[in-house]
């Protein structure tokens, strides 16, 4: 035999790669499209402001405000809609007034950092909330770059939204999150107060113990229950928590200034690429289990809401600028309920039913009240 015979197929076989060339001007081409697409919502958030004030002129009149928000989140998509249990659709259908969504980062001129987003809750308070005493929630998440460079020398990037706590003053035996936000909000302050390392603090210990009895009730739940999709706001949600988690949000430690000085680096590091030049890991090949623990972060243990960055997005780029049309197809959803037929919801058993009543004269078909 040939020494080709000898080989395996697999050894025989070369698999097909991307010529180093074109993947490095297909890298850049993209980075030119990331940076093309920061630049056009930029510009747009000026542009908007004044249409968006106009619309809060509309949904704030009395009567419309007193359902619009709810009837918004009742019509939410899907990655929005699943992380609100039933107790927070109670919560936000009685209590909220308001929602406002800023890129608040970005100045009149169109200057600033546009995927910063900031999220302005106003609630009723007094008896129209039972839940909580706040008549106001303001959920900051800012867009910040981080520059690892892992034990083995390669250079790693990441970005997105990072948050500090936002404490909810529950009343009395009132708290949706059974104290999550609580522990995220002591560990934010104890920090502050304390400094040092955060994961030498009982305030994390307490915090890690309570996420891990959280996720192990989650899965619990999952295992024993086989739910019927609800047929109100809510279900499921996959964070395995209340809603009002996502104000403990909190992503990677990354400040402000580490953010900057990583944008300037990777500006420059575009700059020589783009000109053709070698940069230093421009040749590495990717491993996603290398270095791994090099790209961790502590307070990934201490996340009480992992989804918090998809969600924010979600609500920012499509709950808040689409709210009209969600607020207006709750209404023509309630119209189509209103002319199904009950025959048609309880199904054929019914008409078998009523064949089998003989000379009864048939029932007059009665339509599903909104």
């Amino acid at each position: 035999m040939s020494n080709g015979e000898d080989q395996s197929l697999l050894e025989r076989v070369e698999m097909p790669t991307i010529p180093r060339e074109a993947a490095r001007k297909i890298a850049l081409v993209e980075e030119e499209f990331t940076r093309a697409e920061v630049e056009q919502l930029r510009q747009s958030v000026p542009l908007l402001k004044p249409l968006f004030e106009k619309r809060n002129e509309i949904i704030t009149s009395p009567e419309i405000q007193s359902d619009f928000w709810i009837r918004v989140f009742s019509n939410a998509p899907a990655e929005i809609d699943e992380y609100i249990l039933p107790t927070d659709a109670g919560a936000l259908g009685q209590s909220l007034k308001n929602l406002t969504v800023q890129r608040f980062e970005v100045n009149d001129q169109g200057q600033g950092e546009p995927r910063s987003l900031r999220f302005t809750f106003d609630f009723h308070t007094g008896e129209e909330n039972p839940f909580f005493e706040n008549a106001q929630l303001v959920k900051d998440f800012y867009w910040r770059k981080q520059i690892i460079k892992t034990s083995s020398g390669k250079h790693r990037t990441w970005e997105g939204l990072v948050s500090d706590p936002v404490r909810i003053n529950w009343k009395k035996d009132m708290d949706l999150t059974k104290g999550l936000l609580d522990a995220s909000c002591d560990l934010f302050d104890a920090e502050k107060k304390k400094g040092g390392d955060r994961k030498a603090l009982p305030e994390y210990e307490a915090l890690v113990k309570k996420v891990e009895a959280a996720e192990a009730e989650a899965m619990k739940g999952e295992e024993d229950e086989e739910e019927d999709e609800d047929d109100v706001l809510g279900g499921t949600s996959p964070a395995g928590i209340s809603f009002f988690a996502f104000f403990g949000y909190r992503g990677r430690d990354v400040s402000a200034q580490q953010s900057k000085e990583a944008n300037k680096e990777d500006a420059e590091r575009w700059a020589k690429i783009a000109k053709g030049e070698k940069v230093e890991g421009e040749d590495e090949e990717d491993d996603d289990d290398e270095d791994l623990e090099d790209l961790l972060d502590d307070l990934e243990e201490a996340e009480i809401f992992e989804d918090g960055e998809e969600l924010a997005i979600a609500i920012a780029e499509d709950l808040w600028p689409d709210a009209l049309k969600y607020y207006v197809q709750s209404f023509e959803i309630a119209d189509e309920l209103s002319d199904i037929d009950i025959d048609e919801i309880m199904g054929e058993d019914d008409d078998e039913d009523e064949e089998e009543e003989g000379d009864e004269e048939s029932r007059p078909r009665k339509k599903a009240r909104n």
